[in-house]
């Protein structure tokens, strides 16, 4: 992880679902966003996927910069996404 999360207001996050996708969202609450994720409330593409595992974690600033940050992973391949997260 590049930065303490402990000072970060937003975190960028991936889920490993059970299915063996790659999930990526971001958050300024961790674990209600888990807990969301996990109860079928999350977002559209997580439901019935769990459980999930938290693979990485990224803090930022301000909802804008994870909002970049987000994208920029997004558009990243499974391949890349995985060498960035050494899985």
């Amino acid at each position: 992880m590049s930065e303490k999360l402990t000072e970060q207001k937003w975190v960028i996050y991936i889920l490993l679902c059970n299915d063996d996708t790659l999930y990526t969202g971001i958050t300024n609450d961790m674990k209600n966003r888990l807990t969301q994720h996990e109860t079928g409330e999350g977002a559209k593409y997580t439901k019935g996927r769990g459980p999930f595992r938290i693979v990485y974690q990224e803090g930022a600033p301000d909802r804008s910069t994870a909002s970049k940050r987000e994208y920029e992973i997004k558009k990243m391949t499974k391949s890349q996404k995985l060498k960035m997260i050494k899985v």
